[in-house]
């Protein structure tokens, strides 16, 4: 009886959050309606926050995401309609695409179309991020050299003593940063540290950045996973690279990585169908299991739907478990963040992963199921 019940919540609330989205786009499209009677006049988006009582800056974000869904991008505003994405779903979709041509910007909103349902933003995100580096590979590099000229680091201070460091970075050196980091804190914890692991993290950025404790700044290994195909690599093509937990890079960005003098290159033969991964090369600088190796490149990130942890910080879970003969190879092994691979053992939770397509399914203790693949897989 509490599982029918917890059914019965799950769908009311599901069909509550469609039924969201049908308003969110209803009152999206009269927003741009208004804007339009308006002869786009430009204190629109003032008017917009004294009426929904919102700041300006958040009106402005509204009209924005009006204007492109209802002139720019109608298959996503026919997605809202339909219930699939709410706004802020969309809004992943019109703030990549907004640096494109109206005829571009069309073009993207085709191709991820029928990709919308079931995926969390950030996944959106990253899938028409791709799609953008695709259909502008100039633009994107362009885009990417002034951004990373407006690298910045920002003080913001808070309440109760405590102030927050920003870090405006290239998404490299901010993945490999975050790894040094998370290294050394795990390497504390283990120790016997009392601290939390995120007190550990944030104590040794403050340490490297002051010098304290004897850590002086300077350079340290930190590995990231960058995939770029061969032919992009050799300059012959400008496909983007992906850096795992971050997403598409420009193929320039990529040439520039892997062509560091700190970098290591590994072959990884693909299947030309799927672009999975079905073998990595072993010749490596002090290489790890290769089956380790092998599962963390094939996964890139934790395989719980949604979640992005890259997959140098996951747990390798075997799916039948050790202790009833499972064995320790890559069709019996994906990667999970100690968070989700604990919550595999929570009562009611189901976790199941098919070798053969890569799909890891979770079923919820309501019975709501959801698969992911390893990434891209568009």
């Amino acid at each position: 009886m509490g599982e029918l019940l917890g059914e019965k919540s799950i769908a009311r609330i599901r069909r509550l959050e469609q039924r969201i989205s049908r308003l969110q786009s209803l009152q999206l499209e009269e927003i741009s309606a208004y804007y339009e009677r308006r002869g786009r006049a430009e204190d629109v988006a003032a008017e917009l926050a004294l009426t929904l009582a919102v700041g300006e800056n958040a009106a402005r974000k509204r009209l924005a995401l009006a204007k492109a869904l209802t002139h720019r991008l109608p298959n996503t505003l026919a997605a809202m309609r339909r219930g699939e994405i709410d706004a802020y779903k969309a809004s992943k979709v019109a703030e990549p695409t907004a640096v494109l041509s109206d005829e571009k910007a069309a073009y993207v909103d085709v191709l991820v179309a029928d990709k919308l349902v079931n995926r969390e933003p950030s996944r959106i995100r990253r899938l028409v991020n791709r799609v953008v580096h695709r259909v502008d590979p100039e633009g994107a590099e362009d885009r990417a050299r002034r951004r990373r000229a407006q690298r910045r680091v920002e003080l913001i201070h808070g309440d109760h003593g405590i102030a927050t460091l920003l870090a405006d970075l290239p998404a490299e050196v901010a993945s490999a940063a975050y790894t040094r980091i998370d290294r050394e804190a795990q390497a504390l914890r283990r120790s016997g540290e009392n601290r939390t692991t995120d007190q550990l993290r944030a104590d040794v950025l403050a340490d490297i950045l002051l010098e304290k404790h004897g850590n002086p700044l300077g350079p340290a290994k930190a590995e990231v996973y960058v995939h770029v195909d061969l032919t992009t690599l050799m300059g012959l093509r400008n496909e983007p690279g992906e850096l795992a937990g971050h997403g598409p890079i420009p193929a320039s960005v990529a040439r520039q990585i892997a062509y560091d003098n700190g970098s290591t290159w590994r072959r990884i033969v693909t299947d030309p169908l799927t672009g999975a991964p079905i073998d990595a090369g072993r010749e490596r600088y002090r290489p790890p299991a290769v089956t380790d190796e092998f599962t963390r490149v094939r996964d890139r990130e934790c395989r719980f739907p949604g979640c992005h942890r890259p997959s140098q910080f996951t747990d390798l879970d075997h799916s039948v478990e050790w202790n009833r003969h499972g064995p320790t190879n890559p069709d019996n092994l994906v990667g999970l963040c100690r968070r989700h691979h604990r919550l595999k053992d929570v009562p009611g939770w189901k976790y199941l992963f098919d070798p053969q397509s890569q799909r890891l399914d979770v079923t919820t203790p309501s019975g709501h199921m959801r698969s992911s693949f390893p990434e891209p897989r568009d």
